[in-house]
């Protein structure tokens, strides 16, 4: 039995083809040699291509300035790059959100105004994901710590109320009308801080 995890296969896969009295069959033997060696390669590959996309975001000016938004990384702060453009092909900010998926579905009829859930189907599930892991990332750290700024109080109180995933979806739809922002009128994010 191993223990889940790549790094855990590392260490006792070769430990498994080099025990020779493990009562593994030859022929299986074999075979986990054959797919541990192309784990490996594919392994490189990945690892090659993070290099290039790291290179790439830093390069850009663009990216740079999404990374400083709270939970957006190099995967995050490309997507954004790449799906909102300049901002020229959305009205607003919501509009943005909604194209990737972070804003609840509306059923409204009659005056009555019925709101549901976010649309698991029509958006760009990848980049809503990473967005939504970046949203946790940040809530687990904030709640750990007092507020430094008047977002991560307000994402403390939303946790409070709401739980963390609803939080995370919420701060990951602002994280897009932020960034839709600061493309549209090429300016900073500049946190604001507790007085």
């Amino acid at each position: 039995v191993i223990a889940q995890g790549m790094s855990a296969l590392r260490v006792n896969i070769p430990l498994v083809l080099e025990d020779a009295e493990n009562s593994l069959p030859d022929s299986f033997r074999a075979v986990l040699h054959r797919l541990w060696a192309q784990l490996n390669v594919q392994i490189e590959h990945v690892d090659m291509l993070t290099k290039q996309l790291e290179l790439s975001v830093s390069t850009d000016p663009i990216c740079q300035q999404l990374m400083k938004l709270e939970g957006v990384g190099p995967l995050g702060a490309l997507g954004l790059a790449l799906r909102l453009g300049k901002g020229e092909n959305f009205t607003n900010g919501r509009e943005a959100s909604a194209n990737i998926g972070l804003t609840p579905k509306q059923h409204s009829s009659g005056g009555k105004e019925r709101i549901g859930h976010i649309s698991k189907r029509n958006a760009d599930k990848r980049l809503r994901c990473i967005l939504f892991q970046g949203a946790l990332s940040v809530i687990s750290n904030v709640i750990k710590r007092p507020a430094r700024t008047t977002k991560e109080e307000w994402l403390k109180t939303l946790v409070e109320r709401r739980g963390k995933k609803v939080a995370a979806i919420a701060l990951a739809n602002k994280t897009v009308r932020t960034a839709y922002a600061l493309l549209k009128s090429n300016s900073v994010y500049q946190p604001q801080l507790l007085a």
